[in-house]
């Protein structure tokens, strides 16, 4: 006689429990999921290369940015933090990196480091006396922010006003064009997923939960949310600082709608507080992205009746979606 059995159930034993690996069908079964897409990520500029399709390089580039603005939402969303203004740490990290490359000279590369830290520092300093705002009232001010900052340097003329800052020299070698999104995108997504897998992360996601039980701890909840939006921003900045060289511009359009709206969309298309989901997300919506170039505006329509049908049909996420049907796997035995 035979009877089906999930196959995952005495790998959950040996793996979860005792951390014991039996078998290499067992290795497999839990580096599968998690090796491939990174192998298939770290080898896609190969492919590109011998196929000669750059075009599809610039593209996952740029899904890899838009998967580091996913991340960085979705971290502070893990402390109770919605923003609706990723596009704000986005043009501040550009504008830090191209001043800083114009102004001073500094090689690119410098320049994004500095830009990185300086524009994380710069964004927490705006955003701290508003952390103890809650839900919508914090989601309005980080909406208002991109707009706010965009009138100014429209009024006021700095940083070359409308028409931006221009000239910025590039990253000269192609393969570190590349592969410095991609490492960043994945030392992010581990990053973020081991902070919230430790004891710290245990303590922001009950700040999310119930701010006031641990307020009543003796623990200092503005300062643990000030921590969570300086993490953040460093992933967000970095992406923005990147993206003003691969362009070797910046201006107003780095504190556009669509920095806000699509790692926003990627969160919620790929699943809120999974991390992988984000970023799976990102993978989803910049192709689709640019597969509807043509249409202009309208594509924030797209993203609208994207985001719509995933949350009737699949609220739960794309992630959480496959990560239950893969452990749900089933094989015939014998009884």
């Amino acid at each position: 006689m035979r009877r089906k059995e999930r196959i995952d159930r005495g790998i959950k034993v040996r793996s979860d429990d005792i951390y014991a690996i039996a078998s290499y069908r067992e290795m497999l079964y839990l580096l599968l999921p998690r090796l491939t897409p990174v192998i298939a990520l770290l080898i896609l500029p190969l492919i590109t290369q011998f196929c000669k399709a750059y075009y599809y390089e610039k593209v996952a580039v740029l899904s890899c940015i838009i998967g580091l603005l996913a991340l960085s939402w979705d971290y502070m969303a893990s402390v109770g933090l919605f923003s609706l203004g990723q596009a704000f740490f986005f043009g501040t990290g550009a504008y830090f990196s191209a001043y800083a490359h114009l102004k001073y000279g500094l090689h690119p590369i410098f320049a994004m480091v500095i830009a990185t830290v300086a524009g994380a520092l710069f964004c927490t300093a705006i955003l701290a006396p508003v952390l103890r705002l809650r839900g919508v009232y914090f989601s309005i001010i980080t909406l208002a922010l991109p707009l706010f900052f965009t009138r100014i340097i429209e009024a006021t003329k700095i940083l070359g006003g409308t028409e931006g800052l221009t000239g910025l020299m590039p990253i000269s070698n192609r393969w570190a064009e590349v592969y410095i999104p991609i490492v960043s995108f994945l030392t992010a997504l581990f990053a973020f997923r081991r902070i919230i897998n430790s004891d710290y992360g245990l303590v922001i996601q009950a700040i999310r939960d119930n701010d006031r039980a641990v307020l009543a701890s003796g623990l200092n909840v503005q300062l643990y949310k000030a921590q969570c939006v300086f993490v953040a921003s460093i992933a967000s900045c970095f992406a923005g600082a990147f993206m003003a060289h691969f362009y070797q511009a910046v201006g107003l359009s780095a504190f556009a709608l669509d920095y806000s709206l699509m790692p926003l969309t990627s969160a919620i298309l790929g699943g809120v507080g999974t991390f992988a989901g984000p970023a799976i997300g990102a993978f989803v919506i910049v192709p689709l992205s640019e597969t509807l170039r043509t249409l202009g505006t309208l594509r924030v329509v797209v993203y609208a009746v994207l985001l719509f049908v995933a949350v009737i049909a699949l609220p739960e996420g794309i992630f959480p979606y496959i990560r239950r049907k893969y452990q749900q796997v089933e094989r015939i035995v014998e009884v």
